[in-house]
């Protein structure tokens, strides 16, 4: 079966195709490379001895859509990651997020409408959620109001995949991860921002092996243990796994409605200072930060709650902390060697 992957470069995407094709699956990969590199396709055949299909495309471009899927009607599957997704730059730039994030949905969604039927995976985000009001955060939790673009633009999109399964043959699985992190355990691909890193890992990573001074803990005053924000953060492998769990779900029509939304995290919160103490203990390396004022757009505490997943998909995440970060840190070191 072929399976579409948008935005398969990327660090989650790259992961799910290795995923995909040890289970069988032919994948095509979309990227336009702006958060990525084509040499990620050679990790991906090293790990997997496959070479995926590759098109360079921007999903902004409304004609070439149109013409991928003409070219590739045999596609029985997309998963869907091509987005921009930094809190702090969508608050500086809404408009790019705006144009990106949803455009590129709706011109995938107008072909896929087309179809008698199809079967869509969306990586959507824990930050539908807001400031939520309970932890661990359930499936049912309210969607507040989103606190960044970025967080905006997954509420928004959800809404339209729901309004668009109703009327058309789309089944859809929606997937809110909470924080990503962590490489294969080949060190043959992991995380590897373009420019100075927008996520915490690669920055802590980046700072443990010198290419940067610092680490800027973004507030210590918050009303956690320790002061600083708290996150569910999920093995990237693990994440990976959840999406061919899904896909499989919905092409073998064990979906009980056209829309299933899954949490995918631990179901643990750690505090930015745990994840740097734990770095430190894992690495052996002494990380030089400083805490700076809070940053726009950051919420407090988000931990999932992922019995269903556990339950329904029949899935968990099985790395730890640890493993995660060591993972992520033998990754840093195989780059910049």
């Amino acid at each position: 079966m072929k399976v579409l992957v948008t935005g398969g470069l990327g660090f989650i995407g790259s992961h799910t195709v290795v995923e995909l094709q040890n289970e069988g699956f032919e994948v095509v990969i979309i990227d336009n490379l702006s958060n990525s590199s084509e040499e990620v396709l050679k990790g991906i055949v090293a790990i997997t001895g496959k070479t995926p299909l590759f098109e360079k495309m921007d999903l902004r471009e409304k004609i070439a859509v149109q013409n991928f899927f003409k070219k590739h009607q045999d596609v029985s599957g997309i998963i869907h990651f091509a987005a921009s997704k930094a809190v702090g730059e969508s608050v500086e730039n809404p408009l790019l997020y705006y144009e990106n994030n949803l455009s590129t949905l709706v011109y995938i969604l107008q072909e896929l409408q087309e179809k008698p039927e199809a079967n869509f995976i969306f990586s959507s985000s824990c930050t539908v959620y807001g400031e939520a009001e309970k932890m661990p955060i359930t499936e049912d939790a309210p969607v507040q109001p989103a606190i960044s673009p970025y967080g905006n633009t997954k509420q928004i999109g959800e809404e339209i995949i729901n309004e668009v399964c109703k009327v058309s043959g789309i089944n859809a699985i929606l997937l809110r991860y909470f924080n990503p992190m962590g490489a294969h355990p080949s060190a043959e691909i992991g995380e590897l921002p373009i420019g100075v890193p927008q996520n915490l890992i690669p920055f802590i990573t980046q700072t443990g092996i010198g290419l940067r001074k610092e680490l800027s803990v973004y507030g210590d005053d918050y009303p956690t243990p320790d002061g600083t924000c708290i996150r569910d953060y999920i093995h990237v492998v693990d994440l990976a796994k959840a999406h061919v769990i899904a896909l499989q779900r919905l092409i073998n029509k064990k979906n009980l409605a056209k829309v299933e939304t899954f949490n995918l995290g631990t179901g643990t919160g750690s505090s930015v200072l745990e994840v740097i103490n734990t770095f430190e203990k894992v690495s052996g390396q002494k990380l030089p930060y400083k805490i700076v004022g809070r940053r726009e757009g950051d919420i407090i505490s988000a931990y999932a709650n992922t019995d269903k997943a556990n339950q329904v998909l029949g899935w968990k995440a099985q790395s730890t902390l640890e493993q995660a970060l060591a993972s992520a840190w033998k990754w840093e070191q195989k780059i910049r060697s």
